[in-house]
């Protein structure tokens, strides 16, 4: 299901539910609040109007009035939805405002709901380089979407409960400009909505079913659908390739591993090939479809949860159907690096000293910090495949959901450029990261007596960081960043805009990250 743009007139509008936003245009902390629609339709404003003056209705961020039969309109129901005060707003309050409006109605059994586009241009992004209409009608269709998601798709009671109609409504009077931009948020939202479901679906999976096999199957189809090239290798490529480290995590498991490298060509490359000097770009994912810990045995307490330990793979195969979609003008390959962590009688040891794919030997501390040494072959294949920038995701450490949170995941990188432009992109996307060290002066922390690095660090302190340096050992010279996404890639409460389960997080960022390389 895509959100359709009607044009209509307010007072028309026959739906079960009809959404509009307001904001808190007091200025001051201590002001009495002062609810105020963003339409300027006298339908709906004079259908609200006395629980906006009564001070029940405070427009704060995603509260909710829910009126009945309103007068004057078609629309058997009319909620209101706050995004609190004036000057807060932005994007993402809308998209959790939107969110709150399609979770609100799903929990009362309606599927059809209409959002009104609100007409109030201090909705705007300072940070975007896109026009506001496009930017809010983006990130409402985004988030309607996002938010009728849900994961209990093994319920045997299970039922589809999905919504059968969401659709973004704009007052026929609007200029033809701001319909031509309207409709561009509306479909991109959808494209990107698409591929973060698409993400979420597949972090959601428990690991009896999907393997890194079943991964490599639904990613290839997925490409296929797309438009993708698409190749799926398993332990002999590995093995030719000479991935060491990424083989050694997998031997513990009767699954085999999985390589899957995705390739997007952009239309000019196809037409007359890439100019000299432009960029390549490459995704790489962490895709661990269970993760015991190894001999390393994690505890058995939340052990269920590591299913999601393949989170940063999901979102980098989401990403490339976005980009499948919208067709940057740059060349991008997608590198997953897939198997499970197991503590079988083949299964990879403490002390075990591994040669990965760039002949930099590793010494084992840890077989549960994996992850890093999959990713660390992944990262140096794609330098082989061309690759001048280097982007990977992953359920990296517990130690950065120590340092940040829930609220933010980790961002490091090798250089400034690279990561400002993926500052500018998480801004677009609406997502949360935050940058943390990983400067020479930490790299003394990875060293090992007995091989060039180790896989963990000396000690427990700064463990997002020594896990970043251990890849960055990989990155090398080529242009990186690393994002650690343990702490958000599973919602673990409901929200009143999105349900419990796997987020997708990163997807919208490295999308947005990937087109700001565009080079038309």
């Amino acid at each position: 299901m895509n959100v359709s743009l009607q044009l209509v007139e307010s007072t028309s509008i026959a739906t079960p539910v009809l959404v509009v936003l307001a904001v808190d245009v007091a200025m001051g902390d201590d002001d009495s609040p002062l609810p105020t629609l963003l339409v300027t339709a006298d339908a709906v404003s004079d259908a609200a109007a006395r629980f906006l003056t009564s001070g029940e209705f405070k427009a704060s961020l995603c509260e909710s009035l829910l009126l009945h039969a309103p007068s004057g309109l078609q629309a058997q129901r009319l909620l209101v939805i706050g995004l609190g005060k004036v000057r807060n707003l932005g994007p993402d309050a809308v998209r959790k405002a939107a969110g709150t409006a399609v979770r609100l109605a799903k929990t009362r059994g309606i599927r059809e709901l209409t959002v009104l586009f609100p007409e109030d241009h201090a909705l705007s992004d300072e940070d975007s380089e896109a026009l506001p209409c496009k930017v809010i009608s983006r990130a409402i269709g985004e988030r309607m979407l996002l938010a009728d998601f849900d994961s209990d798709t093994y319920r045997s009671d299970r039922k589809d409960e999905s919504m059968q109609s969401l659709v973004l409504a704009a007052l026929s009077s609007i200029q033809k400009a701001t319909r031509e931009e309207i409709e561009i948020g509306v479909h991109e939202g959808n494209i990107v909505a698409a591929a973060q479901n698409f993400a979420r679906s597949l972090v959601n999976e428990p690991g009896n079913i999907l393997t890194p096999t079943e991964l490599g199957k639904r990613t290839a189809a997925m490409c296929a659908q797309a438009g993708l090239a698409c190749e799926v290798h398993s332990t002999e490529k590995l093995k030719e390739l000479g991935m060491g480290a990424f083989l050694a995590v997998a031997q513990g498991s009767a699954e085999p591993p999985a390589l899957i490298v995705m390739r997007y060509e952009p239309e000019y490359a196809v037409r007359a090939g890439s100019p000299a000097g432009s960029p390549v770009v490459a995704l790489v994912g962490k895709g661990i479809t269970f993760d015991t810990g190894g001999i390393s045995i994690k505890p058995s307490e939340g052990m269920h949860k590591m299913k999601y330990d393949m989170a940063g793979a999901a979102a980098m195969i989401g990403a490339m159907q976005a980009i499948a979609a919208l067709r940057p003008a740059v060349r991008v390959i997608g590198i997953i690096c897939s198997a499970e962590n197991m503590p079988g009688g083949k299964a990879y040891k403490p002390g075990d000293v591994l040669t990965a794919m760039s002949g930099k030997t590793i010494e084992v501390m840890n077989t549960d910090a994996e992850g890093r040494l999959v990713l660390a072959d992944g990262l140096h294949y794609a330098k082989t495949l061309g690759a001048t920038h280097l982007i990977d995701a992953a359920t990296l450490t517990g130690a950065c959901v120590v340092a940040l949170g829930k609220l933010n995941s980790g961002l490091f990188s090798n250089d400034e450029d690279t990561c400002e432009r993926f500052l500018r992109a998480m801004r677009i996307a609406g997502e949360s990261f935050w940058r943390l060290p990983c400067t020479d002066n930490y790299q003394e922390l990875i060293q090992s007596q007995i091989a060039d690095i180790q896989n963990t660090g000396q000690d427990r302190w700064g463990g997002a960081i020594t896990a970043a340096m251990f890849l960055k050992e990989f990155a090398g010279k080529t242009s990186w960043v690393h994002l650690d996404i343990a702490g958000q890639a599973w919602i673990e409460e409901t929200r009143s805009y999105i349900a419990k389960g796997p987020s997708g997080v990163a997807v919208r960022s490295v999308l947005e990250w990937v087109r700001l390389f565009s080079v038309l």
